[in-house]
């Protein structure tokens, strides 16, 4: 029981895991699955919402308990989020109030394909998949339209609207949206662009065959390597999938021929030590070569701001401590 103060649950059920993968982990309704399924659908589960997140963010999890409810509570946290629950027998609109309240930034339902919706604190609920339409598997990965009355556009670094088919920061104009930071006229001034379209900080797309919108990442976390870019939380998802590590944090640092140099810090799992050349490795048996780290720090845990996400000026700071090795 030592060390548990300090360690997380998703983390504590990733370690149960690879110690007892067959001990049965959860039964519901008659429905058992093992420790090590539900680590399965658990990894599925934060690998989707990392793509739609970022660390600290909320997700809204609705629907009666059952065995995809709790691999959607764990990838949750897995993937860095904070989860929200709502109480499964609300109504849309009782939903709907408990997104805005908690500047749910994903909301997910049980009983069908989920019904993904997007928002900000500063804008309230913004997009969604279309409630009466059919969610098929292909639309896996993006968070549907705009709602009504509600404008968004994909901006490029100069501030105008980029071309069909790039990305771009997500902007909004709408009735919705808020007028300011209180007392705050620099930061105020900072969150809106030309004509009052508010900066959001995600990088989206657009989904060329259905048209709906997909998140990238964060623009303040992007890292520019050789002229590329790269999201971290798709480099931490790939680290985290290795059985060593039980969290992975990632960002750029300032390199002479790189621009930035793509760089992780890992928090391992119990027994294990670090080897760097073999998670770099691993990192380059899925992903492009540009995004893999150069180097690889351990560290006994990643810091985290006040409001719970990844503090990662901290960990460039770190690369050069005693800490980080």
């Amino acid at each position: 029981m030592a060390g548990l103060g300090e360690a997380t649950i998703h983390g504590l059920a990733h370690g149960v895991a690879l110690r007892e993968p067959v001990r049965p982990a959860i039964s519901i309704d008659g429905v058992e699955l093992t420790h090590g399924a539900l680590d399965d659908r658990a990894s599925l589960a934060a690998g989707w919402l990392a793509a739609h997140i970022a660390p600290g963010d909320r997700v809204l999890i609705a629907g009666a308990a059952s065995l995809d409810w709790a691999a959607c509570y764990l990838g949750t946290l897995r993937a860095g989020g904070v989860a929200v629950l709502a109480n499964p027998a609300y109504t849309a609109a009782e939903l709907d109030e408990l997104i805005g309240a908690s500047g749910a930034r994903l909301a997910v339902a049980w009983g069908e394909i989920p019904l993904v919706r997007y928002g900000t604190t500063e804008s309230g609920l913004d997009t969604s998949h279309v409630y009466h339409e059919p969610r098929e598997l292909g639309l896996s990965g993006t968070i549907g339209v705009p709602l009504p009355g509600l404008e968004v556009r994909l901006a490029g670094e100069d501030g105008a609207e980029v071309e069909a088919g790039a990305d771009g920061e997500i902007q909004l104009r709408g009735p919705q949206v808020f007028g300011g930071y209180w007392g705050d006229v620099e930061a105020t001034a900072a969150a809106f662009a030309a004509e009052g379209w508010f900066r959001t900080g995600d990088i989206g797309g657009l989904d060329s065959a259905s048209g709906h919108l997909v998140i990238r990442g964060r623009s303040k976390e992007v890292i520019v390597s050789g002229g590329m870019n790269v999201f971290p939380r798709e480099v931490e998802i790939v680290l985290e999938k290795h059985p060593s590590v039980e969290e992975a944090a990632v960002a750029g640092i300032t390199d002479e021929r790189w621009g930035e140099q793509v760089t992780a810090w890992v928090v391992l799992e119990p027994g294990h030590a670090l080897d760097a050349d073999a998670l770099i490795a691993h990192a380059r048996s899925m992903l492009a070569a540009y995004k893999c780290p150069k180097q690889v720090f351990s560290l006994h845990a990643l810091p985290h701001n006040r409001a719970g996400k990844v503090d990662r000026r901290k960990l460039r700071a770190s690369a050069g401590s005693p800490e980080a090795r």
